[in-house]
């Protein structure tokens, strides 16, 4: 081998480490498994919960998550027919705000997307399956790519609600469809790298999530009817299995398809759940991840669409019993057992920091403070949130000691270390 060719590799790696090496804020945290990396929290709230230090309005209406950053909070939210992009820093002071999409034309209009950041850019997908970057630097559109008209994607009853995935110099997307299932585009410029076979499938409500097994990085994606893995590097389909044929015993019409929960993936096994009676499930990979198979189903935690967590050897989240009701549950990661099933107000949305629970019931803006054991439900402390107007439905972050919550057009950021750090 020539020296140009061990230059070119070379540059190619350095390349790719460099990409490998920005961090990523994102949907649900660095792990986009709901677990925060913050340590020396409060165990106990006080009565009314942790100290509010800040508070905004005028992101516009939303479900989506805040993202934030080292150098601020990143919101999206809806103004009439268009998404808009709001950064804050962490005084509470607005920074700036820009349009960068279109408002899905399906139902429940407010913006879903939480904000990828990465480096200098930030990445996001419109309710009409715009793939867009953001350039921080210019205040401006690095590139747009209009993936789902452009893949003739098939997005299920409620529109799309997908959150960009990073993997090294790709974007990952879901379309669905007939022409593809999966595509990567590059970050830097939007053009496609790949796009991965059609199964054929229409889109879910979840986010793809990126796993590694031996010396494979595969791309995991729950759509309406089928989990699937796709090899990272070319889109290649490695395994499939068609979720909604694995029946509970009382199946309910929208069991099989409005999927909403990211997968979690933990010591070379994959769980993904879903609400309206339908089972969790846990899959075992084969040592290069090229295989995989059912280790058991669960009839339980049946989480609508909050999320689930696994912190320490168990999974903790909410099930469904109706639309409106539901209890929180702890089952065991390894076989399933259910521990408890425990009713506190109603089900919702939960993240972890810490070695304790952030439970966000969805219908009183009820936040409760909870032990991450197995042994029971013990609530540490209660917050309700009462400003914003609409639905419970987006998921809190925690980032630098602090939580940040967002209803609506409100975001409210609390202080969880007795002694600030930022």
């Amino acid at each position: 081998m020539g020296f140009p060719a061990v230059k070119s590799i070379c540059l190619v790696l350095t390349a790719f480490l460099h990409v490998q090496a920005q961090s990523v804020s994102q949907w649900r945290g660095p792990g986009r498994n709901g677990v925060y990396p913050e340590y020396h929290l409060l165990k106990a709230w006080p009565t009314g919960g942790p100290e509010l230090l800040w508070e905004a309005t005028g992101i516009g209406p939303g479900f989506s998550s805040p993202t934030p950053t080292e150098d601020g909070v990143y919101l999206t939210g809806r103004r009439d027919s268009v998404e808009m992009l709001t950064v804050f820093s962490h005084t509470g002071q607005r920074i700036w705000q820009m349009d960068y999409g279109r408002v899905g034309r399906w139902s429940y209009p407010d913006t879903r997307c939480t904000p990828t950041v990465s480096g200098h850019q930030v990445y996001l997908i419109s309710g009409m399956g715009e793939v867009v970057c953001v350039d921080m630097r210019r205040v401006d559109i690095l590139w747009r790519v209009p993936a789902y008209e452009r893949f003739q994607g098939i997005a299920g009853v409620w529109g799309i609600a997908e959150n960009p995935l990073l993997v090294g110099d790709k974007v990952i997307y879901t379309p669905g469809g007939f022409d593809t299932h999966v595509v990567a585009l590059h970050r830097d410029t939007g053009d496609l790298i790949w796009k991965s076979q059609s199964l054929p499938d229409s889109t879910a409500f979840t986010s793809p999530i990126m796993i590694r097994s031996g010396l494979n990085t595969i791309v995991v994606t729950v759509t309406q009817h089928y989990i699937s893995g796709f090899q990272a590097e070319n889109g290649l389909l490695l395994w499939s299995v068609k979720y909604s044929d694995i029946e509970p015993p009382q199946f309910h019409a929208l069991a099989p398809r409005n999927n909403c929960n990211t997968p979690l993936f933990y010591d070379n096994r994959l769980y993904v759940t879903s609400g309206y009676n339908h089972v969790g499930v846990q899959f075992k990979l084969s040592r290069n991840g090229t295989r995989i198979r059912q280790t058991w189903i669960d009839t339980h935690l049946d989480c609508h669409h909050g999320q689930v967590v696994k912190v320490g050897p168990s999974l903790f989240g909410s099930n469904w019993l109706d639309n409106r009701h539901g209890q929180w549950c702890c089952i065991d990661w390894a076989t399933g057992r259910v521990h408890y099933g425990t009713e506190w107000k109603n089900k919702g949305s939960i993240i972890a920091a810490d070695g304790m629970l952030y439970c966000y019931e969805e219908q009183g803006g009820n936040l409760a403070l909870v032990e991450a054991s197995e042994k029971g439900f013990h609530v540490r402390g209660t917050l309700q949130i009462t400003r914003g107007k609409g639905p419970h439905w987006a998921q809190p972050a925690i980032y630098g000691g602090r939580l940040y919550i967002r209803r609506g057009d409100w975001l409210g950021v609390y202080q969880l270390r007795a002694t600030p750090s930022m």
